[in-house]
């Protein structure tokens, strides 16, 4: 199993110090050219692979964290996303329902990547607190996953137990995915929740 992080801004970074962590090896891509981010991605660890927006796509579980006025542009990338596991990793606090045809924004999202196996995730913590190591006062950092395909939502809680999280399924986007997903200038619920789940 292969992994990318496409967006290498605070959310991405973080997410690339939690495989960094795990010694698992993750490619991180953005629209620039690689040797712009090389150094940041070495400062985080030797298993961070800067690369092209065309590597990562190649991948089999890919993180989307780009803003989400950008997802459009990654989207063109590939032209088939059939069986790639696409983790959702943006929120559209501020663009209003009308522009997204009054579907969650997850369900927006998964238009354009046509046939994907969508999850939505990793996405209500802040970026300084997806930083942290997820062993937190005893137990593990809490991390949110809702997706109309529960085989992609079991395979993306096995990869956030490996990389140290408790994984909490929500069910479908449009059931408990929307106590993660922000619609129009309202955050869903369980959004910045920072939570611990004790084994």
């Amino acid at each position: 199993m292969s992994y990318a992080i496409i967006g290498f801004g605070k959310i991405g970074q973080a997410l690339a110090k939690a495989f960094a962590r795990r010694g698992i090896e993750v490619a991180v891509a953005t629209t620039r050219e690689p040797a712009s981010f090389a150094s940041t991605a070495a400062a985080i660890g030797p298993t961070i692979i800067p690369g092209t927006l065309a590597d990562a796509v190649k991948a089999d579980i890919i993180f989307l964290a780009v803003r989400f006025e950008s997802l459009r542009n990654v989207a063109q990338a590939l032209p088939d996303w059939r069986e790639k596991i696409i983790i959702d990793v943006t929120n559209a606090y501020g663009v209003p329902p009308e522009h997204l045809g009054g579907l969650p924004s997850s369900l927006f999202v998964a238009q354009d990547f046509k046939e994907a196996r969508l999850v939505k995730g990793f996405n209500h913590l802040v970026a300084s607190v997806l930083d942290q190591d997820p062993r937190a006062h005893g137990g593990r950092r809490v991390v949110f996953l809702a997706s109309d395909d529960e085989g992609a939502a079991v395979e993306v809680g096995a990869l956030a137990e490996r990389l140290g999280f408790a994984p909490i399924q929500l069910g479908r986007l449009s059931e408990g995915g929307l106590l993660v997903q922000a619609r129009g200038n309202s955050w869903g619920r369980l959004i910045f929740k920072d939570l611990v789940k004790f084994d």
